[in-house]
């Protein structure tokens, strides 16, 4: 795991790119190396994180043997033995073990279509001088960040936006017509930035750049759409099952190649407890799983996790958050996030970083599970309503009914649930279901229960017109069962601009890798094929998955109601956290050009009288946080 940066200028500008190198220094504190072509103008940097060849030999930039490509690599090829395997007998040597130099050998002699070969997590640039381009590529699900900015005759691109701020071309112009889309889902959709002429690469795309003409072209070599259009598998339910888990055994097994020690972010959930359970068997001996935990019993699933890994028999690791941990990190967000991120459970992901590094330098996360699998609750809500939208009457009737009863009154019967029904984060989930029926369209339905503040609310306080035309992630994908539609929207969207970006951010800010099995794209390309009615079975989401589970795990151990990774934010805005939030939140702080004063004053009232709008208020305090760091 690294930080690359580079830039096209004649000029020798090393200082410009140690400096750019330096402020994203935590992503590869190992090692770090510079290259200059002084013809083409290319300038490449980068830091290491040594996880595999922890010898000089690799060492970045890289340069081939010919001299006539250099690469510089962000993420983990984790096939790379085999793919060199075949390159050997195409007849190229090797001077070190790492994938970097087989993914720049695969470069020279498959071109664009070696990205085929690659499993793994990657962002990496390559220098091709026979060409005078630059090709630039991240991996198909996103794990790895790339950004690029470009204007005029300028090109730079980098792992983090912060080192654009530490060359002298780049422009800090605010792109104001994405903050309704920040205010409304808590991150800024790709390949939209904070910043005009500012743009991520998208998952699944690749870049070259023209060094002669200053042009680039954008290329999609992959798309999960694809693979839902395809023909449904026509296996058994069993079959299905023993081969999803043989993908998975596979996934797993290909990240623990590795150097360096290797660790598992365990939740308690089933995506992780599969993780661990698969691991643990695999290794023979005990593997080290890490946890974060709450006194507040609504968002502790610290004991739940701690059963799992006395079960699984680990060497488990479990912190409680402090506040004192919560404040000094709220403070570094706008820092490493780079642009406004809203996202509340990147405190406690940074802890379990940090938990973790103490004792590894590789992490496995079991995210992607809930796009794949089916998890998210909204989508069974959804699915099981969307046949209301073709009878006007039935529509009326269902939104007077969910309008009869606020969020606090369903809290209140939820809590009287017996506790195998009892629904975590219901407030949240139910504000959310209300806006999905109120909707006009399936489309909207699903954009609406996708949104952490609702629309309408931050028209009110925001005076920054949205732009229709940014939000086109939701593609209608042939005839798809609507259930798969959303998920497809979701890998695509939500998981890479938010759950991603927050597990990178999280894991590099303490020199920590992160490593993904679940979004193996083999799986995705799989199970995108399976029939929905196996998908989703008994009512119960993630069904295959759970199969694949309960022959390491006891049935009863883990069958337990969905939370996610929640905090009690709304409790720390008010207590802990409310100094904050009346600093950056004060009249003279905020913008008028940007938003409505007097709906802010009226918001931060009702909050501090009681009203949980504590996303609302949260989203604010990130954007103004992130503004004072980087804007002024």
């Amino acid at each position: 795991m690294c930080g690359i940066v580079g830039f096209i200028d004649k000029n020798k500008n090393i200082d410009t790119l140690n400096d750019m190198l330096e402020v994203q220094s935590y992503r590869g504190p190992d090692d770090s190396g510079v290259y200059f072509d002084e013809k083409s103008g290319v300038n490449f940097g980068h830091n290491r994180l040594s996880i595999q060849d922890l010898s000089s030999h690799g060492h970045q930039p890289f340069v081939s043997d010919c001299e006539n490509y250099v690469i510089v690599f962000n993420g983990e090829v984790y096939n790379f033995q085999s793919i060199r395997v075949e390159l050997e007998e195409l007849g190229y040597k090797f001077v070190s073990s790492s994938d970097t130099e087989v993914i720049l050998y695969s470069y020279k002699h498959w071109g664009v279509k070696s990205i085929d070969k690659f499993i793994g997590m990657f962002a990496f640039s390559i220098f091709n001088k026979i060409e005078n381009k630059l090709f630039l590529v991240r991996d198909r699900a996103g794990v790895k960040p790339l950004y690029y900015y470009t204007d005029e005759k300028e090109f730079m691109f980098s792992s983090e936006i912060k080192s654009f701020h530490k060359h002298p071309k780049f422009k800090k112009e605010q792109n104001l017509e994405v903050l309704p889309y920040f205010f409304q889902f808590g991150y800024i959709p790709a390949p939209y930035t904070i910043f005009n002429n500012c743009f991520k690469l998208e998952a699944g795309h690749y870049l070259e750049f023209n060094i002669q003409h200053s042009t680039f072209n954008i290329t999609k070599y992959w798309d999960v759409n694809e693979f839902y259009l395809q023909d449904k598998l026509t296996k058994s339910e069993d079959e299905i099952i023993e081969d999803i888990e043989k993908i998975l055994d596979d996934a797993i097994d290909l990240r623990m190649v590795s150097d360096v020690p290797v660790g598992v972010f365990l939740s308690g959930g089933y995506d992780s407890s599969l993780v661990a359970s698969i691991l643990a068997k695999k290794q023979g001996k005990k593997i080290n799983t890490f946890t974060i935990g709450f006194d507040d019993e609504k968002y502790n699933e610290a004991k739940h996790a701690k059963t799992i890994a006395q079960y699984l028999g680990t060497n488990h690791t479990e912190y409680y958050m402090k506040n004192s941990d919560m404040l000094d990190l709220v403070e570094k967000l706008p820092f490493y996030y780079d642009e406004p991120f809203g996202d509340s459970s990147a405190l406690p992901t940074m802890i379990v970083s940090k938990l973790a590094r103490q004792s590894v330098t590789v992490a496995l996360s079991a995210d992607g599970g809930d796009e794949a699998f089916c998890g998210y609750s909204k989508y069974f809500f959804l699915n099981k309503f969307q046949n209301i939208f073709s009878n006007s009457f039935k529509r009326e009737v269902l939104k007077v009914g969910l309008n009869l009863f606020s969020a606090d009154s369903v809290e209140y019967l939820n809590e009287k649930m017996p506790k195998n029904l009892k629904q975590t984060n219901i407030k949240d989930k139910y504000t959310k279901f209300q806006r999905a029926i109120n909707s006009s369209s399936l489309e909207e339905m699903f954009e609406n229960a996708s949104s952490y503040v609702d629309k309408n609310e931050i028209v009110k306080f925001l005076k920054v017109s949205k732009n229709q035309e940014l939000f086109k992630k939701w593609e209608k994908i042939g005839s798809i069962e609507f259930l798969n539609q959303m998920m497809a929207c979701d890998y695509k969207l939500f998981m890479n601009d938010d759950v991603l970006t927050k597990v990178d951010r999280a894991t590099m800010s303490v020199s920590l890798e992160g490593r993904e099995p679940l979004l193996d794209h083999r799986i995705i390309e799989y199970i995108a094929r399976v029939p929905v009615d196996i998908k989703y079975k008994n009512k119960q989401g993630k069904y295959l998955l759970r199969q694949v589970l309960y022959k390491y795990l006891p049935k009863e151990l883990v069958d337990k109601p969905k939370s996610g990774f929640q905090i009690p934010l709304n409790e720390w805005l008010r207590d802990e956290l409310k100094p904050l939030v009346l600093k950056y939140l004060d009249v003279s702080r905020l913008d008028e050009s940007i938003f409505n004063i007097e709906e802010i004053i009226q918001l931060k009232k009702r909050f501090f009288a009681g009203v949980d709008i504590g996303t609302t208020i949260w989203f604010i305090l990130m954007y103004q946080m992130w503004k004072e760091k980087w804007l002024e």
